[in-house]
């Protein structure tokens, strides 16, 4: 297993971020910026970190308070290039963004993601990390692609 460094991103980080959405097909890379703009100004309610390797971000996380519930956030992105895959950066990056929520107290992390066979990794990945299916949404995302919710108490 290869030692990995978990960290808050910051700005000089978008190039190698860009390149993780690239590579992963996550979201588009031209939004990043904008998204990460509240984290990189400081502002409460969400944070992104980075898996590095070597000191170079590989991996990604973006994690956000759920407005109007409390000490409960939603890990909204989580990906890793293609090439550091199944090495041990994933789960290093969700114990960072798990162990980041509890020391500032808060209780539930959620993570949705997709039902289709596409997705069957990713959903078996969240449980082998100790999160539990709580809710299947049918049809959420289009027609028989449904939305899978895990849960994980922080406590």
């Amino acid at each position: 297993m290869t030692d990995f460094d978990i960290r808050p991103v910051v700005a000089d980080d978008i190039p190698h971020l860009k390149t993780v959405l690239d590579e992963t097909g996550l979201f588009p890379p031209d939004m990043l910026e904008d998204l990460m703009a509240p984290a990189l100004s400081g502002e409460t309610g969400e944070f992104w970190l980075a898996g590095c390797i070597a000191g170079v971000p590989a991996g990604l996380c973006y994690t956000k308070r759920e407005e109007l519930a409390e000490g409960a956030w939603n890990m909204l992105a989580l990906g890793v290039r293609p090439g550091c895959q199944r090495d041990g950066l994933g789960l290093a990056i969700v114990k960072g963004s798990e162990a980041h929520l509890r020391t500032s107290g808060e209780r539930l992390l959620i993570v949705e993601t997709s039902g289709t066979e596409d997705f069957a990794a990713a959903r078996a990945f969240y449980a082998s990390a100790g999160y539990e299916r709580e809710a299947c949404i049918r049809d959420f995302w289009a027609t028989g692609d449904d939305k899978v919710v895990f849960r994980k108490l922080l406590g």
